[in-house]
């Protein structure tokens, strides 16, 4: 786990230059800890995949906590959003507007007139209804949008079904065979210029075959639309190159790129990417510590302080992250299920882990920095846990854990009947 930014240092387990369980001790758990240094030499990695072909945009939805948007903001990155919350956050940690891409099938009205005022580079647009939407809005405020068109290829990515988003079921993108017609008849908008194409066929891949093939077909439309005169210059070929949980062994970026790349190679166009776990996933832990030690015939359970409203992952997706005792790396001859507080059964962080346990142990949840606190939630009235970046032999508190009065601000009673 030392690419990461944790290691083991005898029995204790590291965040670059801290203990753990001096984290734990003196912030709480449980807590998200990331590595500064993990997510620059990640970040650093793809940049130089993808060399001068292109632009790197980080999935600000993968984390988008202020101190980690910081850190991508000073080494150059662009972004890649989802919501008009994701742009507030990018613009207060120091993005620029103007190398912001703003992707996503339900883009409110006024979500849309604030990325305009705010200047954004792109939208990728999901539908004709959509288009015709950004127009009006573009021209009252009297701007002119640039805009890519998100193509669905249908083709199947090989991941989860929650996170497939390339096949003619999913919600996302324009059908291959409806864009061409959409595109060329765009010119009828005033206010919407078409500069692009866009794909991104799901998260968590472990195969760039699905990403050639995709990009292929794309490539075709690509081609008939520039032979035809629409003055296309960009295509974002999306994220989701994945990261290793278990034993997966993901694509590179240099093949994420290469497999993009070889298909439009002779078109030449500007290449956007929008890697985003690939960037955070693996450099960040969850720290939870044992409440209580129970069985119940021959299963035996680990109540720890995180639950599914902390870490949702392993009950959304039936995810496996790899847990470790912070303070031990002895093994125990019988399995453990690790489970939270949360009132459901799905609150269950990793079952049948043989670890040394005792109450009050603190464990390390890996590969939580993408798709953990993001996805947190006050289900059964929880504070959502603090958020730690380490810097070199410095922890820093970027996000206060919650107190039960953070939950109740903004609820009022009824009068008195």
């Amino acid at each position: 786990m030392a690419e990461s930014g944790f290691h083991r240092e005898g029995e204790d387990l590291y965040a670059e230059g801290v203990p753990l369980q001096e984290i734990a001790d003196r912030f709480g758990t449980p807590c998200y800890v990331y590595s500064r240094g993990a997510i620059q030499a990640r970040w650093e990695r793809y940049r130089q995949a993808l060399g001068s072909q292109g632009t790197l945009c980080y999935a600000v939805k993968a984390n988008s906590n202020l101190a980690v948007l910081g850190i991508l903001a000073q080494v150059g990155a662009s972004f890649d959003i989802v919501s008009a919350g994701e742009l507030a956050r990018v613009l207060r940690a120091g993005g620029d507007a103007g190398r912001v891409t703003f992707s996503g099938v339900g883009k409110g009205t006024q979500e849309i007139r604030r990325a305009l005022l705010a200047g954004i580079r792109c939208f990728n647009v999901e539908s004709g209804q959509e288009l015709e939407r950004i127009d009006r809005i573009a021209g009252e405020v009297g701007v002119k949008a640039t805009v890519a068109i998100r193509i669905n290829p249908d083709v199947e990515a090989g991941t989860h079904p929650h996170i497939t988003t390339g096949v003619e079921a999913s919600k996302f993108g324009v059908p291959l065979e409806e864009a061409e017609s959409l595109i060329t008849g765009a010119e009828k908008y005033r206010n919407v210029r078409v500069q692009g194409l866009a794909f991104h066929i799901g998260s968590q891949l472990t195969s760039v075959a699905p990403v050639a093939e995709a990009a292929s077909r794309v490539a075709a439309l690509y081609g008939r639309l520039r032979a035809a005169g629409v003055p296309l210059d960009h295509v974002d070929a999306g994220g989701g190159l994945g990261i290793r949980y278990a034993d997966e062994t993901p694509p590179t970026p240099k093949e994420h790129v290469e497999a993009v790349a070889t298909a439009f190679a002779g078109m030449e166009p500007r290449l956007f990417l929008e890697p985003g776990r690939a960037i955070v996933g693996e450099a960040g832990v969850l720290l939870t510590r044992i409440e209580y030690l129970k069985s119940h015939g021959t299963r035996r359970f680990a109540v720890v302080d995180a639950g599914m409203n902390d870490h949702l992952r392993p009950a959304l997706y039936d995810a496996w992250h790899e847990i470790e005792a912070v303070g031990t790396t002895r093994r125990s001859a019988d399995a453990v299920d690790i489970v939270g507080p949360v009132c459901e059964s799905a609150d269950s962080l990793g079952k049948d882990r043989y670890l040394e346990v005792t109450p009050g142990s603190v464990l390390a949840i890996y590969a939580a920095g993408a798709y953990g606190f993001v996805m947190a939630s006050h289900y059964n009235s929880r504070p959502r846990p603090a958020e730690i970046i380490v810097d070199g032999q410095h922890a820093h508190l970027v996000r206060r854990r919650e107190t039960v009065d953070d939950l109740l601000r903004g609820e009022s009673l009824l009068p008195r009947g």
